[in-house]
């Protein structure tokens, strides 16, 4: 049966995640191993509540395994790994207890500071709970006391893994286990929030104190083209800089050095800490109020605020001679509201971007952290 949710005035389906297929078709595996019965189909309630009855695919049988897999649906979100077949095999084992690891397209753990340690499969913890209880469940109704060994795999996984944050997150070889309700929501905020906190999470657990942040592509590009910079030493925040900036003082960091577009970081001159367009935007009212600081003509502040981009709006201020003390302007500005949602204990620091004008502007203290971040 599909169950919908209503998000910003539409209707969209719930669909299940990876976690919930590798326990699905590790209980289906398990029961045509211990019963020598082929199973079509399978069901599990999911830690959320919601039950769940699934098409089991590709069932290899033998006398001592048995593989199958179960395809991954994940609604009406554009997950990335959304019709891709999620396989355990179970097979008997001489160690006691239900022993869980990652086949073929399942990642390995290279780095500290995610749900599992370094070394095993990239299979989270609500996911493993799951296929144990579940393959347990399998045991108590067939009487088995033996060891069970279930390995998971994803054969298209090392391909998936490539759009995903594995890379990034030193999960190597497959994509991540995932889920912890076992319901995939249409993509939530919270979702993306979540995302940035394993990441800042790692990089504090491998001990970094100081630590680069930008909103997108545009600012990984500039770190690396311009600045020479790594851009895999900057955790991407998307709109959501003012949870990122929370998250870092969270954790202690000691230092949080922002990179971004002038796009994006006007609006933190402006208080919007999350800045999704749906949200407001207050761009050309910004930059045009900055400007009126830096005697700006009002002919030049009319024409501003017709602007549609910054850049355009850059070139204003260029006619006007004003450019570089505006800029500075605006830089402080954006400085001090960051230094306010840091608090007192967190040293931060910015530097504002155009793909047109190259570096806008840059606080005092950007290549001092740029050092210490790069250093660790």
């Amino acid at each position: 049966m599909e169950r919908y949710i209503e998000r910003e005035g539409k209707r969209l389906r719930l669909g299940y995640t990876t976690g919930s297929c590798a326990a699905a078709a590790a209980k289906a595996a398990a029961w045509m191993l211990l019963t020598g019965i082929r199973r079509e189909r399978i069901s599990l309630i999911t830690p959320k509540g919601i039950p769940l009855d699934l098409e089991v695919h590709e069932i290899d049988m033998h006398e001592n395994r048995v593989s199958c897999a179960i395809e991954k649906d994940s609604g009406d979100d554009p997950d990335v790994t959304k019709g891709a077949l999620v396989y355990a095999e179970v097979s008997y084992a001489e160690t006691p207890g239900i022993t869980i690891d990652g086949g073929r397209g399942v990642g390995r753990v290279t780095k500290r500071g995610l749900d599992q340690p370094v070394g095993a499969a990239a299979i989270n913890s609500v996911p493993r709970q799951m296929i144990r209880e579940n393959v347990e469940e399998v045991c108590r109704l067939t009487d088995h006391t033996g060891g069970l060994s279930v390995v998971i795999s994803v054969p298209e996984g090392e391909r998936l893994a490539q759009k995903t944050f594995n890379p990034r997150l030193g999960i190597v070889g497959g994509i991540s286990i995932l889920g912890t309700t076992g319901i995939v929501e249409p993509m939530s905020e919270q979702a993306l929030v979540d995302t940035i906190r394993v990441e800042l999470k790692q990089r504090r657990a491998n001990g970094a104190d100081y630590v680069l942040l930008t909103p997108g592509n545009y600012g990984s590009d500039f770190i690396r083209d311009s600045l020479g910079i790594d851009p895999d030493l900057a955790v991407q925040t998307s709109n959501f800089i003012g949870d990122a900036m929370d998250l870092c003082r969270e954790m202690g960091f000691r230092g949080v050095l922002l990179i971004g577009h002038i796009g994006k970081l006007v609006k933190i001159a402006g208080g919007m800490f999350n800045t999704h367009s749906k949200y407001g935007d207050c761009r050309m009212d910004i930059l045009t109020a900055q400007a009126a600081l830096c005697g700006v003509s009002p002919r030049g502040a009319a024409e501003m605020l017709e602007c549609v981009a910054c850049d355009d709006a850059l070139r204003v201020l260029q006619e006007e001679k004003i450019y570089e003390e505006v800029m500075t302007h605006l830089t402080s500005r954006v400085q001090k509201l960051l230094e306010i949602r840091a608090g007192p204990d967190m040293e931060v620091g910015a530097a504002l971007f155009s793909k047109v004008y190259g570096l806008l502007g840059k606080t005092g203290n950007t290549e001092a952290l740029i050092q210490k971040i790069t250093e660790e």
